[in-house]
């Protein structure tokens, strides 16, 4: 009898445990979800390095497989629902670099959330540089999701073009057709190319810095620092030569390129450590103290990010030079803005600004890079609107009657959407002038981002139904 009951007794305790390990794992799956709690990895244990160096085919074949290895019993989730993250692509112990200290981990999470207790979103953790298929209409183009990791992703994605037309092609007008004959390994090519630049350019052409993921943390927890597990196991890669900067980069792109390598962020992270902490402060101004906020939410990046991979410098605002008096003409403290051209520019257009009558005005510097390629945000959705022609914007006789080629990113897009410009017609104008309707309200806004640079162009899409 009183085995009977003691064997009862153990049921019920399982029962008990099983409960509270469901409801263990539903909390843990909303914490992740909600950006309150950071996702632990189990990786797994036969999953070595050299997985990565197999064929550029067996590479994306097999870059999901790794999940996460979860435990009921300990109260986590299985690793095949759609809000677990993969494993991060681990380096070898024998790599080489320089281990994260809590000091700078600490210094990161501060210039990125203005405390050391948030942590990167969902979205953020499965960002990754995902290209399009190869030798195909797209074959140039990364595909994003929704988030606020796209904005770096398109930034990205416009230096991977500067790099495809203008510099791997040293023609003076390249051809859209090229974009289509991009291979597998010419893609990774271009990434290594445009990331290695982007953090080049941040370092001011002294140096730079590339994060990676190794197995151990580096340092440990404590009460005032939310661990992630991820950030306190980076390791650091210094670069003096730009040469030896590209060939590591190429080297372990599939780090940054393959799924589950929360390669968004370690770009992110290795821009930083690329500017320094000490620049980036210089950089911002009293209107921002951190990099990141939370907007309707998601975690977005303010405009101090998108500058630092468009100029190399993280100046919190789109207009020329630094501005030291407010709009009634006070002295105030120096708002900073765009001190130089870029290779890649910046149009921005909003609806909801324009109708606040409150749209931000792009300076000179980024309406007119030195290359015909510019990163947009239209409406809060970044894409990427470019030429072919490398010399559109050193001939203004050019700028009459030319193309344009428009890119959101977005897996609904099927081809690149080829624009006709004319800014001598004046029919933009005209009708303008005779609709009742506000233009602002009835022309697409692509169109009306496109005229903050080309002021009463008309467009032609070329049979394409336009983007609004």
């Amino acid at each position: 009898m009183d085995k009977e009951i003691s064997s009862e007794r153990r049921k019920l305790q399982q029962m008990e445990l099983d409960e509270i390990a469901s409801q263990i794992s539903d909390l843990d799956k909303w914490r992740d979800i909600f950006s309150c709690q950071g996702l632990e990895i189990n990786k797994t244990s036969d999953q070595k390095y050299q997985d990565h160096h197999k064929s550029d085919d067996d590479k994306e074949e097999g870059a999901g497989a790794a999940r996460t290895t979860i435990s009921k019993k300990r109260g986590q989730f299985p690793s095949n629902a759609l809000y677990s993250i993969p494993s991060p692509l681990i380096i070898p112990s024998n790599l080489g670099g320089r281990p994260v200290t809590k000091e700078m981990a600490t210094e990161l999470r501060k210039i990125l959330f203005g405390n050391t207790f948030h942590t990167f979103s969902y979205e953020w953790k499965k960002s990754y540089f995902r290209f399009r298929e190869p030798c195909s209409d797209l074959s140039y183009a990364l595909e994003t999701e929704k988030g606020g990791a796209r904005a770096v992703q398109m930034a990205v994605q416009a230096n991977i073009i500067k790099y495809l037309l203008f510099i791997k092609n040293t023609e003076v007008h390249s051809h859209l057709h090229s974009l289509y004959q991009v291979s597998r390994k010419d893609q990774e090519k271009a990434l290594a190319a445009a990331l290695s630049d982007i953090l080049w350019t941040a370092g001011e052409a002294q140096q730079s810095t590339v994060c990676l993921v190794s197995t151990d943390c580096h340092f440990t927890p404590c009460p005032d620092y939310k661990i992630d597990h991820f950030t306190e196991k980076l390791v650091l890669f210094e670069f003096s030569e730009k040469e030896a900067l590209q060939k590591f980069a190429n080297d372990h792109i599939h780090c940054f390129k393959n799924e589950g390598s929360h390669g968004v962020i370690l770009f992110l992270y290795s821009l930083l450590f690329s500017r320094t902490f000490q620049r980036l402060h210089q950089d911002m101004d009293f209107t921002t103290s951190h990099l990141l906020k939370f907007s309707l939410g998601n975690l977005i990046c303010r405009q101090a990010i998108l500058n630092a991979i468009l100029t190399g410098r993280a100046s919190p605002n789109v207009f020329n030079g630094d501005q030291k008096f407010d709009e009634q003409g006070k002295e105030q403290a120096p708002l900073h803005g765009v001190l130089v051209r870029s290779d890649v520019g910046y149009l921005q257009w909003s609806r909801e600004e324009m109708e606040q009558d409150r749209l931000l005005q792009v300076g000179s510097m980024l309406k007119t890079p030195k290359l015909p390629i510019w990163l947009c945000n239209i409406n809060g959705t970044y894409s990427v609107l470019f030429s072919t022609n490398r010399m559109l914007l050193s001939d203004w006789k050019m700028e009459h009657l030319f193309d344009l080629y428009f890119y959101n990113g977005q897996p609904s897009q099927q081809q690149t959407a080829h624009l006709t410009i004319d800014t001598h017609s004046h029919h933009w104008e005209g009708i303008q002038q005779t609709d009742e309707i506000d233009p602002e309200k009835r022309f697409p806004s692509v169109e009306m981002a496109i005229r903050t640079k080309w002021e009463g162009a008309a467009i032609n899409w070329n049979g394409t139904v336009p983007f609004f």
